[in-house]
């Protein structure tokens, strides 16, 4: 390191290169602290999880805050701000969020998800031949209240002499749609800056951010968005739908592959891409099933991102172990795979010299558990995993809520025997 470089700087490149090492499988001078703490950042600091929503610079400095406090940190956790005004205005039907007039969500809970079929068994043919159409007269009006006015957006071919073919626009339910995604575009952009602001400025304070894109696997994307859970279900027993869902987990495979194509020309320091796994957990389906419709069209995104110079950053949730085996089928110190019930004893044998390991430590023991617990579980997982290189620490889930001697106890103990 240059000698020019302030002291910030200098942190930022040690804090960088100790991440980047330990996902490429290699041993750094210590074992990076990754840890993922959500909304607990906010209930520390007097914020909440609805100022993520409604209070952009309350939410960001309690961040900031955070790791003035915690430089043991090895990433910035910068809030990923989301306009609660934005969902206001398009009457979003799929989540209730902290802040929302009339919600029942504690202020310092995360979103809950409202699980709607948004798409029926017998609507996959429309939306896989006429996607965008689709999407307009259909999806949209489903998935948000206020945004009805694009149900009756057709076209008639016809000779192209005038503006007469833009006459479907003309309809005052499109209008008022219109003017109402313009009012959405403006909150979301505040949202953006604000996100754009603290990761800055956190970075400025030696902090790289932990991540530079998201992305899902195409299995949970029709699942979550578009058929829901139960819809889902009954898809996976009807042999006659199987080509279908094929088609729609390559079709969205193939538009998350282009929408992530930034990567290939955008300068940045940290390139890694977030998939949170949310229907593939062990017992949600047979491993004919989970190859087929979830592994394969996932596996397509993450060799597409590898090929870019991108980390994906796969985070399983629920019961994983019988998936182990095809986790291993990838190119060996590109990837990284964070684990919430897995044996990780198992997980570091099958996976070691493949892929990096995070995760596991009980957020339920961060809140509820004694102090000697969380120092116990906090050495068992340094003693399983680090040995050899390629393991980050994290909980096993995002932390909302914690008992401060715990939280003390966890980054001494880190802090002691995480050390190479």
């Amino acid at each position: 390191m240059s000698d020019t470089m302030t002291k910030e700087q200098k942190l930022f490149t040690e804090r960088l290169n100790r991440v980047e090492t330990a996902i490429h499988l290699g041993t750094p001078d210590r074992v990076p602290v990754f840890a993922f703490f959500s909304s607990y950042i906010q209930r520390l600091y007097n914020s909440s999880y609805a100022d993520i929503y409604y209070d952009f610079d309350k939410a960001g400095q309690a961040a900031v805050q955070f790791h003035k406090d915690h430089p043991l940190m090895d990433i910035g956790l910068a809030p990923q701000f989301t306009s609660g005004k934005a969902n206001e205005i398009a009457g979003s039907s799929m989540i209730d969020w902290p802040g929302r007039p009339g919600s029942i969500v504690s202020k310092y809970s995360s979103h809950q998800v409202i699980e709607r079929e948004l798409m029926t068994q017998e609507e996959y043919p429309e939306m896989l031949n006429d996607f965008t159409g689709f999407m307009l007269r259909k999806y949209l009006p489903r998935a948000y209240g206020n945004l009805t006015g694009t149900a009756n957006l057709r076209f008639t071919p016809t000779v192209v002499l005038s503006t007469g073919m833009l006459s479907p626009f003309y309809a005052p339910e499109a209008q008022d749609t219109f003017r109402k995604i313009a009012e959405i575009g403006a909150e979301d952009a505040k949202a953006a800056a604000a996100s754009a602001k603290y990761s800055g400025i956190l970075a400025e304070m030696g902090f790289p951010p932990m991540l530079s894109g998201a992305s899902e696997a195409p299995y949970d994307i029709l699942g979550d968005y578009f058929r829901g859970t139960m819809g889902i279900f009954e898809d996976l027993t009807d042999p006659d739908m199987a080509e279908y869902i094929d088609q729609a987990c390559d079709m969205f495979a193939e538009q998350q592959i282009q929408a992530l194509q930034y990567f290939r020309f955008v300068d940045m320091p940290v390139k890694r891409v977030f998939f949170p796994l949310h229907k593939a957990m062990d017992g949600f389906m047979n491993d004919r099933q989970y190859e087929r419709f979830y592994w394969k069209p996932l596996k397509k995104i993450m060799l597409a991102l590898i090929d870019m110079g991108v980390t994906p950053y796969i985070y399983t949730e629920g019961p994983y172990n019988t998936r182990l085996d095809f986790l291993t089928d990838v190119p060996k110190g590109k990837v990284l795979y964070h684990f919430e019930t897995v044996d990780m004893k198992l997980a570091k044998q099958k996976l070691s010299g493949i892929a990096a390991i995070c995760g596991n430590l009980s957020i339920s023991q961060m809140e509820f558990g004694s102090k000697e617990t969380v120092i116990k579980e906090t050495r068992e997982l340094l003693e399983t995993c680090a040995p050899g290189g390629g393991y980050l620490f994290d909980f096993n889930g995002s932390l909302e809520n914690c008992r401060p001697e715990n939280m003390d106890a966890m980054f001494e103990t880190l802090e002691k025997y995480g050390k190479y």
